[in-house]
């Protein structure tokens, strides 16, 4: 089994009966304040963008439903100015690519996104919401080996979120993921078993996952 047939397993890609747990959206709300923390206390900001990664299905139910997000993110467009992309990565990965200066935005675009499936039945075909952060330049107060961003990436098949600092090279820093874990423990439900933190790899150095 490869790294990406692996996280996808643990993502809950290979199937509905794989979920754990009933998706629930009403846990990415925690990611509203999380921001504040993140900025406030650990100098990280918005990159101003944020995805919903899923697994799609070879139907027409399947992609009417996928034309009902897009439905629903276009009007949301037209309210709040957050845009959004439909696209599949590398590999094989379908993504809702949200873009907006604010968090909150984000956080409640993701949230239309995956109530939307849910409610329409395929709440399991939802992998990861993935949201991303970059380092405050004047704030580094770090070497030149610390990651730059940071991902919150929530499980819908754990239901828990878990941090994510990719480096160049494929390289995680794993100092700064668990000073995330500490910090935002109790204010985001937290994956407390690190064999569940995979990580989603940018195609390449300086990407975004869901790019």
């Amino acid at each position: 089994m490869g790294l990406f047939d692996t996280i996808r397993t643990v993502l809950g890609t290979n199937a509905e009966a794989d979920a754990t747990r009933d998706a629930d959206p009403e846990d990415l709300f925690g990611m509203s304040t999380a921001y504040v923390t993140m900025e406030a206390d650990l100098g990280f900001v918005s990159v101003g963008a944020a995805a919903l990664c899923f697994s799609g299905v070879d139907s027409t139910d399947f992609a009417e439903t996928v034309d009902d997000v897009e439905a629903i993110l276009r009007a949301g467009e037209e309210e709040t100015g957050t845009e959004f992309e439909l696209r599949e990565d590398s590999h094989g990965w379908e993504w809702v690519v949200l873009r907006d200066d604010d968090p909150e935005d984000l956080v409640t675009s993701v949230h239309f996104a995956a109530d939307e499936f849910i409610e329409r039945g395929y709440g399991s075909r939802i992998l990861a919401a993935v949201f991303g952060f970059e380092r405050i330049e004047d704030r580094r107060g770090g070497d030149d080996g610390d990651a730059d961003r940071a991902y919150w990436i929530y499980s819908f098949r754990r239901g828990a979120y878990y941090p994510f600092a990719p480096k160049r090279g494929k390289e995680r820093d794993q100092r700064l993921e668990f000073k995330l874990e500490s910090m935002l423990d109790g204010e985001l439900g937290l994956e407390d078993d690190e064999s569940y933190w995979y990580p989603m790899w940018p195609d390449r150095d300086g990407g975004h996952p869901w790019e």
